[in-house]
């Protein structure tokens, strides 16, 4: 079998992993790249190998990093299955379009603004009509169903408890009489987490691809991430100000509801709290649909007709343009959360450029922001950003909480590969910076296990 690292090698965005098995070519996950414009536009219009020549996708969760490039995937000539769980295939189906509507819609505001200056023309990567095309090409599983996408190779799903739906990917292969199992993380979650499930270990795993995103950190205790997230928002709310969050609309998103829900109810001033994505009220109807995928408590929840995340006396659901251009023009206090997590597209641009310049507002980062975002710029206190091409001072205050992250850190990461010490022979560390990725690699071979690689971008690995 041979592993080419095509996405998400050395970085953390665009995760694209090709297996060559038996004859047949297997793409595990096809996410958008996000970085710097200019190469983000090239990497994601130019597929390194061609989509024609793939037996099947398999899909680890939803997010857009590990799904948004399957449109532009179909259109230049992909036609076969494409393998997730049934919540993901859900999701995915709600979070392409989302995707394709925001990138043209983002595509038409930059040409109007060039068509001033006699700029070039910017045309979308995919179009809403593009990413429609997608969901006939699904075929959902059930976590630990077993399915053969090509010959010789079995597949099973396993709960990550990253976000819903998610999965690791166990794939027990038979290559010419040599069997082996080849398991990929996926994004792992992290235990004790609201709403879902806890991540499942990997099980006599020969060969290990895992994410290091948090490699070189453990998360503190999710109860005092809560407890600073709190504080963040009473004091913005004791300023007058509003709180304005970039978030992924799935996952992250129903975890901060889930929390200003909690707050609200014990002592924290309840103000307005608006989710302004046009993808969360498709999310919300998605997260009710799919109970095998939440923990006991939030089953409970649900079967009174209530959902923790979902439904509370402040939280709204933001519908049109015309009710997002609004919030903009009100002054009293509110949390606002919007797509995308990194800031780099969508209605949450357009509550930074109308905000940004406040120093009674907070701009909160509450996840990792790629290299060359906007969320990333901000994370950093850079005084000065650029938002649609416009400079803008940065007067909010920016504050960051890493312990709500959906990743897990250091120790889980640590606790995951050890799971298989006894019998993994190599294990390749991916979805991860450098910084982070080496500081895992230490901690592994100070655990004992075996050959640890930190693949380059489109380099191979016979295995």
């Amino acid at each position: 079998m041979r592993i080419t690292f095509h996405g998400a090698a050395q970085t953390v965005t665009g995760s694209q992993h090709l297996l060559e098995i038996n004859g047949s070519t297997l793409l595990l996950e096809c996410g958008l790249y996000q970085g710097r414009r200019e190469e983000t536009y090239f990497r994601n219009r130019n597929f390194p190998y061609d989509p024609r020549k793939i037996s099947a996708v398999i899909l680890s969760h939803a997010h857009i990093d590990h799904s948004g490039n399957l449109p532009h995937l179909i259109k230049n000539g992909y036609i076969g299955p494409i393998y997730a769980t049934h919540a993901t295939a859900d999701l995915v189906d709600v979070m392409l379009r989302d995707s394709g509507h925001i990138q043209e819609a983002d595509a038409e505001f930059v040409n109007k603004k060039e068509s001033r200056h006699g700029g070039r023309h910017v045309e979308p990567l995919y179009t809403m009509a593009d990413a429609e095309q997608v969901d006939e090409h699904f075929r959902p599983m059930d976590y630990d169903q077993p399915f053969e996408p090509a010959p010789g190779v079995t597949v099973r799903f396993w709960d990550a408890g990253h976000i819903l739906g998610s999965a690791g990917v166990s794939l027990d292969i038979d290559e010419k009489g040599r069997r082996f199992r080849f398991w990929f993380s996926g994004d792992i979650g992290r235990p004790n987490l609201p709403l879902l499930r806890d991540p499942v270990l990997p099980e006599a795993a020969d060969y290990l691809l895992m994410e290091s995103t948090y490699g070189d950190k453990s998360h503190e205790d999710p109860r005092l991430a809560f407890e600073e997230f709190r504080k963040v928002v009473s004091e913005t709310i004791q300023r007058g100000g509003k709180v304005i969050i970039p978030s992924f609309a799935v996952g992250r998103t129903q975890e901060l509801a889930f929390y200003l829900n909690e707050m609200m109810s014990d002592g924290v001033r309840p103000v307005p709290v608006y989710v302004d994505s046009p993808l969360a009220v498709h999310a919300s109807d998605i997260f009710r649909a799919h109970p095998e995928c939440l923990d006991e408590e939030a089953n409970q929840f649900i079967q009174k007709e209530k959902h923790p995340a979902l439904d509370f006396k402040q939280l709204t659901y933001i519908h049109s343009v015309d009710e997002s251009k609004a919030l903009n023009e009100r002054k009293d206090p509110m949390i606002i959360i919007s797509a995308s997590g990194m800031a780099e597209a969508g209605r949450i641009l357009h509550h930074l450029r109308n905000n940004i310049s406040n120093p009674n507002n907070t701009i909160l980062i509450v996840g990792w922001t790629a290299p060359d975002t906007l969320g990333r710029r901000l994370a950093d206190r850079e005084k000065r950003v650029r938002i649609f091409g416009e400079p803008y001072e940065v007067k909010a205050r920016v504050e960051t909480i890493g312990g709500l992250s959906g990743h897990a850190g250091q120790d889980l990461l640590v606790k995951y590969a050890t799971a298989v010490k006894s019998q993994v022979k190599k294990i390749f560390l991916v979805h991860g910076e450098a910084k982070p990725a080496t500081a895992l690699m230490e901690k592994l071979k100070g655990a004992g296990l075996p050959e640890i690689y930190y693949p380059e971008l489109h380099s191979s690995v016979e295995i």
